[in-house]
């Protein structure tokens, strides 16, 4: 393949500058051995799976783009004690491409089905939300980056419906607890939000096909996602709202039918109306 032919090339480039910059800037525990068994578990997982399945031609099934994208995601995300776990991880995210589907349609976001999958079945798996800290550069980098990709395949909407709905209800709470506003902007311009918001919520192969089913879907997720952290103090809650909902977008699929996005008809026209996302 050729480098940068692919938006996701793009995508593989930034995720991987990302998991540098956050091993040599923060204090991860992080191991590097661990990065390369999500990403082994991932590709040797969709090579299986692909063979097994021959859903699409060879061409398309083998493409590693796909499992790379996920295991980066992974990587940047999960933490874990056991290599076994992150093993699992890999093989939980891609296999639940090839086994929950409706009309030849994956709905779950591979590495949130893995993530998901190990907090529930492991005891050494965590995520760290918090792990990017409130740094404004950061913020900057995400936007700036996933700025550029969501100009490339579009889908800006249900970036701007979930941040939009979930700025708007944190700073109705800001404003009845009484807090001051830079504690509602430290939070906003948090590094793991903005990473979910421009690269994970905006899967073009699992989130609703139509503009406005998206928007809806975004918004459902925003006030889930609030409505657990808040509420429930589950300081994983982005993550949890996506898996719960992600079934919503077989029924939104049905009301608003619209083609599904395919990576092997892409424009190449540079603002192509396309869409990508961190882990698919």
């Amino acid at each position: 393949m050729t480098l940068c032919k692919d938006i996701r090339d793009y995508q593989i480039l930034f995720l991987s500058l990302f998991l540098i910059l956050g091993i040599a800037t923060r204090d991860w525990t992080l191991h590097p051995e661990f990065v390369l068994v999500a990403i082994a578990s991932c590709i040797i997982t969709q090579i299986i799976c692909s063979l097994l399945t021959k859903s699409e031609n060879t061409i398309q099934t083998i493409n590693i783009r796909s499992p790379l994208i996920t295991s980066l995601g992974l990587s940047l995300l999960l933490r874990a004690d056991h290599w076994s776990t992150m093993a699992l991880a890999g093989f939980a995210a891609i296999a639940s491409k090839f086994i929950f589907q409706f009309g030849e349609k994956h709905f779950f976001n591979p590495a949130n089905f893995g993530i998901i999958a190990v907090l529930t079945l492991t005891n050494d798996a965590w995520v760290s939300p918090g792990q990017w800290g409130e740094e404004w550069w950061y913020a900057l980098l995400f936007v700036g980056t996933g700025g550029m990709i969501l100009q490339r395949i579009g889908r800006w909407d249900t970036t701007a419906a979930f941040l939009a709905a979930y700025s708007l209800l944190a700073a109705i709470r800001n404003m009845w607890l009484g807090w001051t506003w830079d504690v509602y902007f430290h939070h906003l311009i948090s590094g793991s939000l903005l990473l979910f918001s421009l690269f994970m919520v905006t899967d073009p192969r699992s989130i609703p096909n139509a503009p406005m089913s998206r928007i809806i879907w975004a918004i459902s997720i925003a006030l889930l996602t609030f409505i657990l952290r808040n509420f429930f103090f589950i300081s994983t809650a982005v993550f949890w709202s996506l898996f719960a909902l992600a079934p919503l977008t077989i029924l939104l699929d049905r009301f608003w039918v619209t083609p599904r996005f395919s990576w092997w008809q892409q424009p190449k026209l540079p603002a192509a109306n396309k869409q990508l996302t961190i882990i698919n």
